[in-house]
């Protein structure tokens, strides 16, 4: 199945990654509210892991405020996909980060997969309520999951969202 070129949200559009965003994705990257909880991207980083084609830039009339990435288990008896994404701050509490992923969701869906999971930090209070506003149930504590920029294990949130939850 061929990757689109574009995503439509109700709101954002989510457009694959070129090398043109990498410099806006550094800066979403680099901000305090944000590098809590996505730190350690630098120019390197980002380009090996936010661009290709399971990284898309979130788009609002034109403009890059966020990133959305996502990636695939084949195995066909475990079959799922899972999504991250960072909105520049400035965006937070517009309903943006829940359309771009909704949006996402519909895409992956489409691409066969019957589950979608997502796995904020336990903390970031922001992320979970905007998850679960998209339709994200909460499924359980992932204990030392993650290691923060800090060097510290850190819980994560496994949250999921069935393509029969959508309706």
């Amino acid at each position: 199945m061929s990757t689109p070129f574009a995503i439509a949200g109700q709101t954002v559009v989510l457009r694959p990654t070129t090398a043109a965003h990498v410099p806006t994705f550094l800066e979403i990257l680099d901000h305090p509210d944000i590098a809590k909880w996505w730190g350690g991207y630098d120019l390197e980083r980002v380009r090996r892991e936010l661009l290709g084609p399971l990284g898309y830039a979130i788009e609002l009339a034109g403009e890059v405020v966020g990133l959305i990435i996502y990636r695939e288990e084949r195995d066909p008896d475990h079959r799922h996909a899972a999504m991250d994404l960072a909105l520049h701050p400035d965006q937070h509490s517009q309903g943006l980060g829940c359309d771009a992923m909704r949006a996402m969701a519909r895409f992956l869906f489409e691409r066969g997969h019957h589950r979608v999971v997502i796995d904020p930090a336990v903390d970031n209070e922001r992320a979970i309520r905007s998850c679960r506003r998209a339709g994200f149930q909460p499924v359980g504590v992932m204990r030392s999951y993650e290691r923060s920029a800090d060097g510290v294990w850190h819980d994560a949130l496994l949250m999921d969202l069935l393509s029969d939850d959508v309706v």
